[in-house]
């Protein structure tokens, strides 16, 4: 016979009191943590808890008894649903209040080293259509609202093209219009279902791996290029090509206009070989009169005002003369390399990547840039004594690292290479207060930046200068 399950508790009245990791709501129940979505400060709610722990719960909410005086109206018709933008609900200001405070609350906890005063949060201009790319899913398990599962009556429009429904991986939800990407991005994805539904393409399905139409890429970029890059499962030409016309016919300003067959289990396009319907295979950002070639497979930071900004200040706390060498680490496709090579001796770049090493270096000759060098590998077997001595030592190293940020054996090489001082540009605050806890002991935090690259969510980029002790 089976053990019974302890039938978990419903939580009435819970005060939500602040923000916490991953934009959760956090409210107290008998000095019990209890993390909730959906909820800002304020909020008075019963919670249905989802999961039990020692320290903490989770929890759903159920009812709301009282909503925040800081609550305003969501804009956009799919929010709550699609998973992205989830904090509409929490006004701007508030927003970036939460975000310097998670910077705070992150370094200080986990990082357990000592902060100068931390400045305020640089917020983003532009709070919508701000990104420049955005991907899109084609897939015939459309999401489906209550309403419609309630009534039981037979679903005949199950294709959809949007974004994935957070814990569903199969679901996606047709999404009419999104507030992140400008026009064309809407025209573009509508036109495209549309097309597929007249002419009885199929979408495809994730669990079976079938179908035709997987899903498109649409990047923009500040110069007015325009890339489209539409994912097949199948190659069938006579209708790729007659999808790919119409695009290019009805949209005459893309400028780039691409194809891939992926028939893999995943996604992802970076090992797969993207085509050329018509245009050119790139489009170009730029940035202070520096041209940036963003290609299929290129990765840029995708806030293009804000990454100026945030590539500013990286600059500004390399405090560079002219005559430093810079390292690099993480360098991508050279941004930041190249944005900085103008106030520098030497900037040398490195990336796990091959093909972004090429990107790198193709960007540097684009802006006829001759101080920069580029290298692929892993950081810790690049930067040997031997290559320090051919590059010369760094007087300052800047690192982007990824959202898991750096390898433990990197931050010892960063420490045995020495630099005056380390600008760290990141992601995750609290990957970036785990490194400067090793860094501490050689390396005080003279500036902390946080800024805002993703409003609506809770993510925050920062950037910290350390200074050798």
């Amino acid at each position: 016979m089976g053990r019974s399950r302890k039938k978990k508790p419903l939580y009435e009245n819970v005060v939500i009191t602040d923000i916490g990791a991953e934009g959760k709501a956090i409210g107290r129940v008998d000095d019990v943590v209890v993390f909730v979505p959906h909820a800002i400060p304020g909020d008075v709610v019963d919670v249905q808890v989802t999961r039990k722990r020692k320290r903490f719960r989770e929890g759903r909410v159920v009812q709301y008894k009282q909503y925040s005086s800081d609550r305003v109206e969501a804009f956009c018709s799919h929010f709550g649903i699609c998973g992205g933008c989830k904090w509409q609900y929490l006004p701007y200001e508030k927003q970036l209040f939460y975000k310097q405070k998670q910077v705070a609350d992150q370094l200080q906890r986990i990082g357990k080293v000592e902060l100068p005063e931390i400045s305020p949060i640089m917020g983003s201009a532009k709070t919508t259509f701000y990104r420049n790319k955005l991907e899109f899913t084609f897939s015939n398990k459309r999401w489906l609202t209550q309403d419609e599962i309630d009534t039981r009556d037979e679903i005949n429009d199950n294709d959809a093209l949007g974004f994935h429904v957070p814990g569903a991986f199969d679901k996606v939800v047709n999404i009419e219009k999104c507030w992140l990407q400008d026009e064309p991005s809407n025209k573009i994805r509508n036109a495209l279902r549309e097309y597929a539904l007249e002419n009885d393409f199929e979408f495809f399905d994730i669990k079976e791996q079938t179908g035709f139409l997987r899903n498109v890429i649409i990047r923009t970029s500040s110069t007015g290029e325009l890339m489209v890059i539409v994912s097949f499962f199948t190659d069938a030409k006579d209708k790729r090509d007659a999808l790919l016309q119409m695009l290019a016919d009805k949209f005459p300003e893309i400028t780039s206009l691409m194809y891939v067959i992926n028939q893999k289990g995943n996604d992802t396009i970076l090992d797969q070989e993207v085509l050329v319907f018509k245009g050119n295979d790139f489009i170009f950002e730029e940035m202070e009169g520096l041209k940036f070639k963003i290609g299929p497979k290129s990765f840029y930071q995708t806030n293009s005002q804000q990454a100026y900004a945030l590539y500013k200040v990286a600059r500004d706390f390399a405090a560079l003369s002219g005559t430093e060498v810079v390292y690099d680490l993480y360098t991508g496709t050279g941004t930041i390399a190249n944005f900085v090579a103008r106030s520098a001796g030497k900037v040398v770049g490195v990336e796990y990547v091959p093909e972004a090493i090429d990107d790198a270096k193709e960007n540097s000759a684009i802006n006829h840039i001759e101080n920069t060098c580029f290298f692929a590998g892993d950081m810790k077997n690049v930067l040997t004594n031997d290559f320090i001595s051919e590059h010369g030592r760094p007087d300052v190293i800047i690192t982007d690292p990824p959202r898991a940020g750096m390898d433990a054996s990197v931050v010892e090489t960063i420490i045995n290479t020495a630099p005056g001082r380390i600008v760290y540009v990141s992601c995750n605050p609290a990957t970036q207060a785990r490194d400067l806890e090793l860094l501490d002991a050689q390396y005080r935090v003279e500036k902390v930046q946080p800024v805002d690259m993703f409003p609506h969510t809770h993510h925050v980029e920062n950037v910290v200068l350390l200074v050798k002790r």
